[in-house]
């Protein structure tokens, strides 16, 4: 059987011999704009705009003189009704060489940019051409009427947050733009299904399998049966693709030049690409996925009339009721602590039995492998990455002292200049002797995950909001003291009436800041080196020549990006875009740069929420991923990449509301076909991918 028949023979199988299409590939759609040679191109509105049409598109030429320059197109009958339509798709062709991002905004009556109106973008290199999809309705699923459900970030309501039934116009723009654009948009279509589902009978949604029982798809489990026979079905699927063939135990590469080998990873430059070089001297490049483990836990409290069948106490399944209290957003964030039920760890105990743990720990290794995987990466069980099958990094976080008047979506920043800072850091790391530390296993350190940097002076000013034994505090001020003497000079530069020193300390107040700019920036940047120097030297004590790679940023400016470049061996980022092919440190620095975190989800297989990027279905999640990391091994920088995350979240979410269908495996451990073989075509090709790119 040739390779592409039997992946349709494994796809077949897996999926339970259902057809491998979507629901959204047979909806009806209804086409609301084409640009054939009789469209009234006076009927655009523009804004620092022309439009002319070219070949059956609308060709938008946009200026940069406004902030959003643009297009308004106004429906033809003064509205549409789309109430049974889930989303609007546009195809959307840059023209020129240069990258822009596209945006489309939906609207009701009154829309001003935040209300009655739903807006989503999509980035294209020059040349690239791709589809613009606007989610109209945010599930699938429409409640006949109103009720209230709690603890997601998604699930089927009774009205989204525009009016489907008057949409009047869209609206295609850039934002801030430094140059002019140029893009085609092709013909534009309603598309997807929305089901109505009766609000009187919709709970419980959930099956004892944590699945939601208002839908079918592809693959579903109806029985334990179902998920004993997946057994077989994956151990023929793995013995068919026992992983590729030319890598050493580690994954590095052995059909590839022989590097020096150090016993430990680090990292080189090799025909003008970084890459990681394993212990045995073979060159690596870190595919991988977060959260490797079996937990899943969903809060239960306040919500058991969600579920149809929770175990009774007592029972076999009552030891996955647990506890919890983490919710630093959601519903639960005020109702807390809470009860929890994990269905992942139910399922593992239906189909492997009182074992399930170590084999589940033992496919898990296997799998990675199969896939073309080499890397458990950040927030994973530590019994299992310890196994030492699998490459993996080390997770370090720790509390300290906060900076008071800081802020941030997960929390304070640190005060690195508190001893706390450092010690809690040793402490730690103390914990990982016997384990990480000196383990070829370990690629290297991760500390911390998506600190609040805010802007570039945004440290300094929390700083000065914070009281006056914050520490931070105190080192700023002496450093003000030694380069103004006198508050009195200090007053004249930053405009402000600080009567003494002790005054400034005790205040809240902050400076205009252009005029404090250089000190607050000065002050930032010493933050920011000092928190990556701290870390960078007690890990050079704790685990000399093991590698450095960062806090993982998620929302950073360059001085912080800086000041990790100057410490870090490798420098963390969570990139949720659709590419990262461009993907720089700035001012032009040379040195690797690694992805901790990605990932792309779809509604066609009974989730509620796509995670931070949607796609339309399992095979565009698919062919996305395969995109992205390509493009991550095209960038000469780019060492790796990590998926978030290696299992979906529950549909009805953590301790934060997070419900995203996100995972390699889903709640019953079913691996999802398309994105799989996707991980596949790339993990197995990597090397030589890489190497000839460029």
């Amino acid at each position: 059987m040739n390779k592409a028949g039997y992946y349709f023979a494994v796809l077949a199988v897996v999926l339970g011999f259902f057809p491998m299409c979507s629901e959204k590939s047979f909806a009806a759609e209804q086409v609301l704009f084409e640009f054939g040679g009789d469209f009234d191109v006076s009927s655009v509105v523009t804004s620092d705009a022309k439009v002319t049409l070219a070949e059956g598109r609308l060709r938008i030429e946009t200026g940069h003189a406004q902030t959003w320059p643009g297009v308004t197109l106004k429906a033809p009958n003064e509205k549409w009704d789309l109430s049974g339509y889930e989303y609007i798709s546009i195809g959307v062709r840059n023209i020129t060489d240069e990258p822009v991002t596209v945006s489309c905004r939906v609207d009701n009556p009154g829309a001003d940019g935040s209300k009655n109106c739903m807006t989503d973008s999509i980035t294209l290199a020059g040349g690239e051409q791709g589809t613009l999809t606007v989610n109209i309705f945010p599930v699938p699923w429409k409640l006949s009427e109103p009720l209230e459900l709690v603890g997601m970030r998604g699930y089927p309501v009774h009205a989204g947050k525009v009016d489907t039934s008057n949409i009047t116009q869209m609206l295609f723009f850039v934002t801030r733009p430094g140059i002019d654009h140029v893009f085609e948009i092709g013909n534009i279509r309603a598309g997807g299904k929305v089901t109505i589902l009766d609000a009187k009978t919709f709970c419980p949604f959930i099956d004892e399998f944590g699945q939601f029982i208002h839908r079918d798809w592809p693959g579903k489990i109806h029985s334990v049966d179902d998920l004993k026979e997946q057994v077989t079905t994956e151990k023929n699927d793995l013995a068919a693709h026992p992983g590729p063939q030319d890598r050493n135990k580690y994954g590095g590469w052995t059909a590839g030049p022989q590097l020096k080998a150090t016993g430990l990873f680090r990292v080189e430059k090799y025909k003008s690409k970084w890459w990681l070089v394993d212990p045995e001297g073979r060159l690596f490049w870190s595919h991988g996925t977060d959260c490797v483990g079996s937990t899943n836990a969903t809060p239960i409290s306040g919500r058991e009339h969600y579920f149809r069948s929770l175990p009774e106490e007592g029972s076999e399944f009552a030891q996955f009721y647990w506890g919890g209290s983490w919710a630093p957003h959601g519903y639960y964030k005020d109702h807390s602590p809470y009860k929890t039920y994990d269905f992942s760890r139910a399922n593992f105990l239906r189909k492997y039995g009182k074992d399930w743990a170590a084999a589940f720990a033992q496919i898990t290794h296997k799998r990675l492998k199969s896939w073309g995987m080499n890397t458990i990466a950040n927030w994973s069980d530590r019994d299992i990455y310890l196994m030492r099958k699998t490459p993996y990094v080390c997770t370090i976080s720790y509390n300290s002292k906060t900076l008071e008047g800081s802020e941030g979506y997960w929390g304070k920043f640190f005060d690195v200049f508190d001893p706390s800072f450092r010690e809690a850091l040793r402490q730690r790391l103390e914990s990982e002797k016997g384990r990480a530390i000196g383990d070829p296993w370990c690629i290297g350190y991760f500390v911390h995950n998506e600190l609040a940097w805010g802007d570039e002076v945004s440290l300094a000013l929390a700083t000065l909001k914070s009281p006056a034994e914050q520490p931070a505090k105190k080192v700023f001020l002496e450093d003000l003291k030694v380069k103004y003497k006198t508050i009195e000079k200090l007053n004249e530069v930053w405009g402000t009436n600080h009567a003494t020193w002790d005054a400034l300390l005790r205040s809240a107040q902050t400076p205009d800041k252009e005029k404090a700019w250089v000190d607050l920036t000065t002050f930032y940047t010493k933050t920011a080196e000092t928190y990556f120097g701290v870390i960078r030297e007690e890990l050079s004590k704790y685990a000399p020549n093991e590698l450095y790679m960062g806090c993982r940023f998620a929302w950073v400016n360059d001085r912080a990006a800086l000041a990790a470049a100057k410490f870090c061996d490798i420098v963390g980022y969570n990139r949720y875009n659709y590419s990262v092919a461009e993907q720089r440190l700035p001012d032009g620095i040379d040195k690797p740069i690694i992805i901790g975190e990605f990932h792309f989800g779809a509604l066609d297989r009974g989730m509620f929420h796509t995670g931070l990027k949607k796609t339309d279905d399992q095979q565009d999640r698919a062919e996305k991923y395969k995109s992205y990391v390509q493009g991550a091994l095209r960038n000469p920088y780019i060492v790796g990449t990590h998926w978030f995350q290696y299992k979906d979240q529950a549909t009805t979410g953590r301790g934060d509301g997070e419900n995203y269908q996100i995972g390699l495996i889903d709640i019953c451990d079913k691996p999802y076909p398309e994105t799989i073989q996707a991980v596949r075509e790339v993990g197995y090709n990597l090397y030589e991918y890489r190497l000839q790119s460029d």
